[in-house]
């Protein structure tokens, strides 16, 4: 096992005990011990509960942080985590295993160069060790390759990989027997043998793949930041949260709740990609009934369609590995043209992370923003992507490290400016497949059951009659999948302390 990948047994680093204090350093010891038993069994909750108890018996054991931290890292709280890693190396700069917490913490929020430097002092320290050595080498091509990037982007009309495309000429070999686009055109015969055909693991042409980016691009192009759609008193609509490269839990809706038609529309609301690895053939169903049912069948962009995390978990690398970095060059294109936000009758708002880090945003301050591009790392696009409810009010900094957390209050602040009922959001894994907080204003849909083969959950999707706006739930469970285990093209260095 590899530097820093189990939590801790060893006992206690820091100060020495002054009288009286060696009862509470006993029992923070018989805390911990309890947490790495909940570690151990993959109830992450609990063992940051009691490492956290932990902690205020004995706040100068450096182990502690660290293995708190493994346990943040493990739920994706990677701000908390990153946090604990830096509070350990405080308490004790020679403890290597803070160090690569950090650097985990930093590649997973996609900061290289801070990750790069804990890598290089672990390399220092222990020069014979290989793991570290290859995250070290790892790491410090990451960071070459982005300063590649940024020199080469700096020419503000960058050429679309389309205009570098010649799809025509592309031949579909005779001993191709997969689905292929009628003149050019989805059908929905197409979309039932793509279906069938991902579903016995085969990949579809370059051709067609490409031909479907292409197009969706120019549908997508032409949408606005925040789509405004109308259901009438007699028509509903299906929200689906997180999919997250699981195909045979998507096959599953629509096994469950049926496929995507005119009468029968879908929202799915980000994260399709990353973790899961059948990425690719989730994307490209999901593209290709966007085109079939442009006006009926949604997609809202999440955190995770976007080039840091593509890079980190596992989607460029899928990409690359079942076609050509061209073609994930061109996904990378699309994904920036996904709108960002769906209001349904004017009274539910729909977005993948949640709300803002500042009062007073608008829905026209939605519709304002300029979408293609990468998100920054602050202001209302960001947010959109990235931020989190919690119980109490007002705003915290984020468990993840970036955008907020916002409470009951700056969610009934914000329905009561925009006039809407309720919003609706995903990003974040529920036991039930969903959760209903902020007095009932702030509802979580999740939608890939048994997150990454080992979280138990389950999944849900939400109905909408346009009737009332009432939200339905329902949920369902994971499905068997071929023997290929999530994250299997993710980046190397993120396999130590991740899912």
């Amino acid at each position: 096992m590899a530097e820093g990948e189990r939590a801790e047994q060893s006992g206690g680093l820091g100060r020495p005990p002054r009288e009286g204090e060696a009862g509470a350093l006993d029992r923070a010891e018989a805390l911990k011990s309890q947490a790495n038993e909940f570690f151990k069994g993959k109830d992450y909750e609990n063992a940051v509960k009691y490492y956290s108890e932990a902690i205020d018996l004995n706040p100068a054991n450096a182990i502690y942080y660290g293995n708190r931290s493994l346990a943040y890292l493990r739920t994706e709280c990677y701000g908390y985590a990153l946090s604990d890693a830096t509070k350990a190396i405080e308490l004790d700069k020679k403890y290597i295993k803070g160090y690569y917490r950090r650097a985990t913490s930093n590649m997973a929020l996609g900061k290289f160069k801070a990750a790069l430097r804990d890598y290089e002092t672990v390399v220092k320290v222990k020069p014979n060790d290989k793991d570290a050595k290859m995250k070290y080498q790892e790491c410090n091509k990451i960071v070459k390759q982005k300063a590649f990037e940024r020199a080469i982007a700096s020419d503000e009309h960058k050429r679309s990989v389309v205009d570098s495309l010649d799809i025509e000429s592309m031949t579909i070999e005779d001993e191709y027997s997969g689905p292929k686009l009628d003149n050019g055109k989805v059908t929905l015969a197409f979309m039932k043998e793509l279906m069938q055909w991902y579903k016995d693991q085969k990949k579809l042409h370059r051709k067609c793949a490409y031909q479907i980016l292409v197009q969706v691009k120019e549908v997508l192009v032409k949408l606005p930041t925040l789509v405004e759609t109308t259901l009438k008193e007699t028509e509903k609509v299906t929200v689906c949260g997180d999919t997250h490269g699981q195909y045979y839990d998507l096959l599953n809706i629509f096994e469950l709740n049926g496929l995507p038609s005119e009468t029968n529309p879908y929202i799915f609301n980000g994260d399709f990609v990353d973790r899961g690895s059948f990425s690719v053939e989730v994307i490209l169903t999901l593209f290709g009934f966007k085109l079939l049912y442009p006006d009926h069948f949604h997609l809202l962009r999440g955190n995770h369609e976007t080039d840091n995390m593509n890079q980190i978990y596992g989607f460029e690398g899928e990409v690359k590995a079942k076609y050509t970095a061209q073609m994930f060059a061109l996904f990378s294109e699309v994904f920036e043209w996904l709108p960002l936000a769906q209001c349904i009758n004017g009274k539910v708002l729909i977005m993948h992370g949640g709300l803002f880090s500042e009062d007073g945003v608008t829905l026209d301050d939605i519709r304002k923003i300029e979408r293609n591009r990468q998100p920054p790392d602050s202001g209302p696009m960001c947010d959109l992507l990235w931020s989190d409810p919690q119980p109490q009010n007002g705003r915290s900094v984020s468990k993840r490290g970036v955008s907020c957390q916002f409470g009951p209050d700056v969610t009934k602040s914000f329905l009561e400016r925009n006039q809407l009922d309720y919003i609706i959001r995903s990003h974040e894994v529920k036991p039930e497949g969903y959760e209903v907080t902020h007095e009932g204003k702030c509802i979580t849909v999740f939608s890939a059951p048994n997150y990454c083969d080992q979280m138990g959950n389950k999944g849900s999707y939400i109905h909408l009659r346009g009737s009332d706006l009432r939200p339905e739930f329902h949920q369902f469970t994971a499905v068997p999948h071929p023997n290929v285990k999530p994250m299997a093209y993710a980046n190397t260095l993120l396999q130590l302390g991740m899912m």
